[in-house]
């Protein structure tokens, strides 16, 4: 595993070193029994993941990138291999424990935004925050992601763009610890998407939570701490920004 040269050459397992470490994965592997078949997602994956970063999981379809994510949020397990949150073992967690972990801890934001229909953007957020141990405000929320004029649309009357800040909204009114995005540009145009990660960088920025978001689009790399590059369920390179870009200077 390498370091890309124009960037740095620090090694992953000591980048950051100094910085408090949120996620430790070791040795990761993830195999699926497809029938006769077992389908390897994952290979040995090591890495962390730092207090208040900001993470580009970058990679081709079938990389194993969202089975890496799945992992790190509690919602799959790994086959070999730990997967340490703030110290403690998530792959010896009971489903319990892991129910709790999803739910006080971290944030999920897919590419599909998956609203109920028939509330408003104002209730959509409320459904969250009457379950979580210390939410803010769904309108702070809604503020945050610049939607403080759409608390009482329904999602049919947002857009795609606006659907997925409210999804985002959604994730953080809970003060997670985590946010984890899974595609959230995927089925926004660019100019769109831009908007959705000016989002989710003031979230990153404004309340310091580590954020990791998976891509098969390289432009928004650029906007990263750090680009972990997967390739057939390894990691294949690790990149450090030294200059980030804005979400509005990016482009593909």
């Amino acid at each position: 595993m390498t370091e890309s040269a124009e960037k740095t050459d620090v090694p992953m397992d000591n980048a950051g070193s100094d910085k408090e470490v949120v996620f430790h994965v070791h040795g990761v592997t993830k195999v699926y029994q497809m029938g006769e078949v077992q389908v390897h997602a994952l290979r040995g994956i090591d890495l962390d993941l730092y207090k208040g970063e900001f993470a580009v999981l970058l990679g081709a379809s079938g990389s194993g990138k969202s089975t890496l994510l799945n992992i790190l949020g509690g919602l799959d397990s790994p086959t070999d291999g730990h997967v340490q949150y703030a110290g403690g073992d998530l792959t010896r967690a009971s489903e319990h424990e892991l129910t709790k972990y999803r739910r006080y801890h971290v944030g999920f934001v897919f590419q599909f935004y998956n609203l109920i229909p028939s509330l408003t953007a104002l209730e959509n957020i409320a459904v969250v925050t009457e379950i979580a141990k210390s939410p803010m405000q769904p309108e702070e929320a809604l503020q945050l992601v610049d939607l403080g004029d759409r608390l009482h649309h329904f999602p049919a009357q947002l857009s795609g763009g606006e659907q997925q800040r409210v999804a985002i909204a959604r994730a953080i009114a809970k003060n997670p610890d985590v946010l984890l995005c899974d595609e959230p540009t995927g089925a926004l145009d660019s100019k769109t998407g831009i908007v959705v990660l000016e989002a989710l960088q003031r979230v990153n920025q404004e309340l310091g939570t580590t954020t990791a978001v998976i891509t098969h689009n390289a432009g928004i790399a650029q906007m990263a701490n750090r680009v972990i590059h997967l390739a057939d369920g390894r990691i294949s390179q690790v990149d450090t920004n030294e200059t980030r870009l804005e979400p509005s200077q990016l482009s593909w």
